[in-house]
């Protein structure tokens, strides 16, 4: 562990997941109605709860993220605009609210089993920070770190991870536990992700050992 002016700079993925009160996992977009979509959704599904499997033996703080698509009488510009382009649509009058709250694609998989003490939020943009209170929750536990799973990779997570980064945090990628819709652009996300720095990848099988590590210390 480096140290810079009294700060404890944590570097390796070993550092950073040493101390589980310092980490949070964000499971995003854990959607019935996404997951549906994904070619790999079931083995995505089994590498998801794996992680959050271990993260609860920790003691690891955990949010979920829910997409969801406002009705069209109060969707404005950007909403109609991207609700175009993704039902690939020429004009509004054609689009539909894919995701409205309470509708059986917009629900969590049943696999993740949200526990009293997890927190769900519910989001329209694609950086699980904005409009969220994502980030005031983790400052005021102190989290340092966040573990990313969930789809999809190329959409939503890069954009969330990048965001974490700008907002201080130290984002980890857990690339095999993260689906996607185009395997071409999951492909360059990841690696514009490396190329760019400060944000870490990793594995299922290797965050769970860390983490089960982490718990039997605990114990």
């Amino acid at each position: 562990m480096h140290q810079h002016r009294g700060l404890e700079i944590r570097c390796g993925l070993d550092e950073i997941c040493g101390d589980p009160q310092r980490l949070a996992l964000l499971v995003y977009d854990m959607q019935v109605g996404i997951l549906s979509q994904i070619e790999d959704g079931a083995r995505i599904t089994e590498n998801v709860v794996r992680v959050l499997s271990a993260a609860r033996r920790a003691s690891v703080r955990t949010f979920y993220t829910r997409h969801m698509t406002l009705p069209l009488e109060v969707a404005g510009m950007s909403a109609v605009r991207t609700a175009m382009a993704w039902q690939r649509k020429s004009s509004p009058q054609q689009i539909v609210s894919t995701f409205p709250r309470d509708s059986p694609q917009f629900a969590l998989v049943p696999e993740l089993d949200p526990q009293p003490d997890e927190v769900i939020l519910d989001k329209i943009a694609m950086s699980a920070f904005v409009g969220t209170p994502l980030e005031i929750a983790l400052r005021d536990c102190a989290v340092e770190a966040i573990a990313i799973v969930g789809v999809a990779l190329e959409v939503g997570i890069e954009p969330t991870a990048r965001h974490a980064t700008d907002l201080g945090f130290q984002p980890i990628v857990v690339t095999d536990a993260c689906g996607h819709g185009d395997a071409t652009a999951a492909r360059r996300s990841l690696a514009a992700l490396q190329f760019a720095g400060g944000i870490l990848q990793t594995d299922t099988s290797t965050l769970a050992a860390l983490l089960d590590g982490c718990a039997i210390a605990q114990r």
